[in-house]
């Protein structure tokens, strides 16, 4: 039951916090009074200094003179400023006793006042209910009409949804009230320290706030795969020592391996997460992998290769080591993005799917790679190309992560800190909104495809150089899906408009970790493939309701 003598009224509530109030703002007046020729003015003639220079009025020896004296006068301020620092640090920590002294017994009346109002509207919600059943049976129990029953039985329902959203409001009403007690005490100190806070306060604050806001439904909407997957985990780690011998899990190297697999993927992912930006994909990625690693591999083959290209025996040896890994990252690129061009041009130009102008893309660069180098693998490559682009630093450590973390870096720069970047948000949100806003819609597709296919040309030659060559038409196969799959577990949602480079690089390790994992354990590979499915399956749904939701 609650105890109805603890819930504060409004009054008792101000009487509570007078004492504060009162002895801050006495304080804060003095203060105030100090920062008004010092600090007040200081940040009054930085303001119109900073004005001054995009001030198109004056004339250049007119702003100089301005200019001039805003500079003697902010000397005058801060030396005021310092005359006064020492009295107003005095002040500050006079206003924070008073704080301290008298806030606690506050926060604590308006904490149980709180605690007891939820439980109050708990128990007049279930007080209404009841009311309600009863209500509702007594009505029935006169009704013999079948229509007048189901009417009954609406209505009913209707004033079950009222009750329960009346209770919503009392909840949210007390909660308002204790956050408001909370955020009333860093407003006061806001107020003496001119918004400097120390980390322990902006931790504090952040989280109150989160707190505040939190809401268990949207909290598993937004985290319910991740909290899956890392118990997944957890039951593969127990299991690898039982069913392996001992044999652990997570251990250094296996995470290191797992980094070291993720990181062409990544270039991958990277690339298809700007399409699915646009609400769209790219079916034809594990073939572009094929051709980048064929054409790789013919350039940085050791020695003459053995198999040809329409015929042509290619032999790249005379070149110096150094100019045929160069060579061949710029033919992956060249390559890659020209076929992801054609299929961007298609995608903007004509408004075709996605699915359809990269499904042609896919077709036609499998055909083609596969009849010009009539399927063979090429062999391996240079043996000391792979110690000069991706060494073991120490010995243990994979270089090849430093090029995806790179790669990570790189595009969130361009994602979030260009033109380029926000245009794409702005795209993938609402491609017509964008359109009127004077966004090319054209050209953030083709740009998107272009960046796209760049990505793809380097991540193909270094899986390549980490795979010592062997590439193939066939190479990459179901890649397109491993990296759409991590777009989308890492939250880019298909609907458009919604990502983070974050999210695709999480969405990235779960995949190879998962896959890793399960090859440790000996999992059959195509049992792998419903364990993918599921987790595709469970992201795109819960993305759907987040979709719904927010609609």
């Amino acid at each position: 039951m609650a105890d109805k003598n603890k819930i504060l009224s409004a009054e008792q509530e101000a009487a509570l916090r007078k004492p504060i109030d009162d002895a801050v703002g006495a304080v804060q007046a003095k203060i105030d009074a100090l920062r008004k020729d010092g600090t007040d003015r200081v940040i009054e003639i930085q303001d119109a200094l900073d004005n001054l220079k995009r001030d198109r009025i004056y004339t250049a020896q007119e702003k100089e003179t301005r200019r001039a004296q805003l500079k003697k006068e902010l000397e005058q301020a801060k030396a005021v400023e310092a005359k006064n620092k020492g009295e107003i640090a005095q002040l500050i920590a006079q206003g924070e006793s008073a704080i301290k002294a008298n806030y606690s017994a506050y926060y604590q009346a308006v904490k149980a006042s709180s605690a007891e109002e939820i439980a109050l509207a708990k128990e007049k919600y279930q007080a209404a209910l009841a009311k309600l059943a009863q209500e509702h049976q007594e009505t029935v129990s006169k009704l013999s009409d079948h229509q007048e029953i189901k009417d009954e039985n609406y209505v009913y329902k209707n004033r079950r949804f009222d009750a329960k959203m009346q209770l919503a409001k009392d909840i949210q009403d007390a909660k308002d009230r204790r956050h408001a007690a909370v955020t009333h005490k860093f407003h006061l100190i806001d107020l003496l320290r001119m918004s400097k806070f120390t980390p322990a306060e902006s931790m504090s604050q952040r989280w109150e706030n989160y707190k505040y806001s939190f809401n268990l439904r949207n909290f598993l909407l937004r985290n319910g795969l991740y909290i899956a997957i890392a118990v997944i985990f957890i039951a593969l780690c127990i299991l690898t020592p039982i069913v392996k011998n001992g044999m652990q899990l997570l251990t250094v190297q296996n995470v290191l391996n797992i980094l070291q697999q993720a990181s062409p993927r990544m270039f991958l992912a990277l690339g298809v997460a700007g399409l699915i930006m646009l609400a769209g994909t790219d079916l034809s990625i594990g073939r572009m992998v094929g051709m980048g690693m064929t054409a790789a591999t013919i350039v940085m083959h050791k020695g003459i290769n053995t198999g040809g290209v329409f015929g042509h025996i290619f032999d790249f040896s005379g070149l110096p080591v150094v100019a045929r890994m160069i060579l061949a990252l710029v033919v992956c690129i060249v390559l890659c993005t020209i076929f992801t061009t054609i299929a961007g041009f298609f995608t903007a130009k004509f408004k075709m799917h996605p699915f359809i102008s990269t499904m042609a893309n896919m077709l036609v660069i499998f055909g083609l790679v596969t009849y010009a180098t009539k399927g063979v693998s090429f062999g391996a490559i240079e043996s000391n190309i792979q110690n000069m682009v991706i060494p073991k630093l120490g010995g243990t450590f994979p270089s090849i992560i430093l090029w995806a973390v790179a790669a990570v870096i790189i595009v969130w720069f361009i994602w979030n800190k260009t033109t380029f970047g926000k245009n794409l948000y702005a795209v993938g949100g609402n491609p017509e909104a964008a359109s009127v806003s004077g966004i090319s819609v054209f050209a953030v597709t083709v740009g998107a495809f272009i960046l796209a296919g760049i990505l793809y040309g380097f991540g193909s030659w270094l899986e390549c150089i980490r795979m010592s060559g062997s590439g193939s038409a066939s190479y990459g196969q179901g890649w397109e899906m491993d990296a759409i799959a991590a777009c989308v577990v890492g939250g880019v949602s298909f609907t458009g408009g919604i990502g983070k480079i974050s999210g695709v690089v999480t969405g990235v390790f779960i995949f190879t970790a998962l896959t890793y994992s399960l090859t440790i354990l000996g999992i059959d590979a195509n049992l792998q493939f419903v364990f993918s499915g599921i987790i595709i399956l469970v992201a795109v749904m819960l993305d759907c309701l987040k979709y719904v939701q927010k609609k």
